[in-house]
């Protein structure tokens, strides 16, 4: 079993920074993959970003690459979603999500590949 607690989100202008936090319990953190998603009204959940549990490898949406970085401290329990250069399409609320069944240095982008999730944390920018 995984437990997971997003902060982090809230209202920033467009051009902005967040960084969000997921913290994980239960199962060895450094044992499997984490991702990021996001789910804006009336859309599907959508993928963001993945990284291996070493953290050497990581695949980003192409709506979000080049201005977001995944990220993991193994020691800390804890991935980051540093979030850039924001945009008013990236408001949504962003879950993450862990990975404990596949290899982790393989890109899984659906969610049902996932099998443990936060709650979501919202983020809004605003034009």
């Amino acid at each position: 079993q995984v437990q997971l607690v997003e902060s982090g989100g809230g209202l920033v202008q467009a051009g902005g920074s967040l960084r969000l936090s997921c913290a994980a319990s239960g199962r060895t953190f450094s044992s499997y993959a984490m991702g990021w998603f996001r789910q804006a009204p009336g859309k599907e959940r959508e993928f963001v970003a993945r990284i291996s549990w070493s953290g050497t490898i990581t695949y980003y949406a192409d709506s979000v690459k080049g201005r977001f970085t995944i990220s993991r401290d193994n020691a800390k329990n804890t991935v980051y979603l540093r979030m850039n250069s924001l945009k008013p399409e990236d408001t949504a609320v962003y879950y993450c999500a862990a990975d404990t069944a596949h290899y982790s240095a393989t890109y899984y982008s659906t969610p049902g590949e996932y099998d443990y999730w936060g709650q979501g944390t919202q983020v809004t920018v605003s034009s």
